[in-house]
């Protein structure tokens, strides 16, 4: 297991507002609100967190919500369809809250002998429930109205449109250890037997489709989890070495993990992150995502910062 990908670590989006982002993802998909940070970038824009008790890596959605953000456009060069695994039988549950949220749906269809259900959250972004062939065994989060016979296990895949998929799939063969699992039509399966969840990547090859338009509504990068940051920086170097002209970045400290970034030859930004430090060094287990939680750089600018961010409540 040394010095191998562990699949997906989170995946990260871009919405429109902050206060529709969090009803939608806590109160209707029944996620946990891990964190209420904001962008480094630019610390007047949130950046939230959602996934299981813990945020363990391969259940981490995380969101930039710009207040009246264009809406984006998927398209090829991006990730357009996360998909969460859920329990057999789930089905019904899910198409009955979303009817009763006023949230779109497509009927249940299959893929790869998988039954998916995909729908649309508040700014368009599409995702999918998926019933795994494998049972998934991770212990969901729970709500009121959300309970573990019903409730998302964490990612099942991410979804790369692309208009040729071969420098992309020869990162993830050469340079990220995963491997082709099947083939139908336009659609390739990559997996990772290095973990047993989240280990899953689709790429389909649209050669005439328009390239995505970043904006609300669409993913802004994928991450693959590392086990440390030893691990991260043979992976930088391995990158580096690939033959494929990646630029990758020097280490980054993101708080809760130490990222690197480069953009795959389709026009994905790819991050590896790390499992290390975690969710908990700024906050006790039960409060998670209860209070604003800043980089220290910008602590200084609390008051400042807060009084532009929009309220939550």
């Amino acid at each position: 297991m040394e010095n191998r990908i562990l699949g997906l670590h989170h995946i990260t989006a871009i919405a429109d507002s902050a206060k529709k982002n969090v009803d939608f993802y806590t109160k209707v998909l029944g996620l946990r609100l891990l964190k209420k940070t904001v962008n480094f970038d630019d610390p007047g824009t949130y950046h939230l967190y959602y996934g299981d008790e813990r945020g363990s890596a391969g259940t981490i959605l995380t969101f930039f919500p710009y207040e009246g953000a264009r809406r984006g456009s998927a398209g090829t060069g991006m990730a357009t369809n996360i998909g969460y695994s859920v329990p057999e039988g789930s089905f019904d549950f899910w198409i009955n809250r979303f009817e009763k949220h006023n949230v779109i749906y497509n009927k249940p269809s299959e893929k790869f002998g998988e039954q998916y259900l995909t729908f649309l959250d508040p700014d368009g972004l599409k995702l999918e429930l998926v019933i795994p062939k494998n049972q998934d065994n991770r212990v969901a989060w729970e709500t009121d109205e959300v309970n573990a016979s019903v409730a998302t296990k964490g990612f099942h895949s991410v979804t790369l449109t692309l208009r040729d998929i071969k420098g992309t799939a020869a990162v993830l063969t050469d340079v990220l250890g995963y491997t082709l699992l099947e083939k139908s039509g336009n659609r390739y399966r990559y997996i990772t037997d290095a973990v047993e969840h989240a280990a899953i990547i689709d790429l389909v090859e649209l050669p005439n489709e328009a390239r995505g338009i970043g904006g609300a509504g669409t993913n802004h990068h994928i991450a693959f989890r590392v086990k440390d940051e030893e691990t991260l920086m043979h992976f930088q170097e391995k990158v580096r070495r690939a033959g494929l002209g990646l630029q990758i970045t020097e280490k980054i400290d993101r708080n809760y993990f130490y990222s690197l970034y480069f953009r795959e030859p389709g026009g994905v930004l790819f991050e590896i992150a790390t499992d290390n430090p975690g969710f908990g060094i700024d906050e006790p287990w039960d409060k998670l995502g209860s209070s604003l939680l800043l980089p220290p750089q910008y602590e200084p600018r609390r008051a400042e910062i807060e009084a532009v961010l929009p309220n939550l409540d």
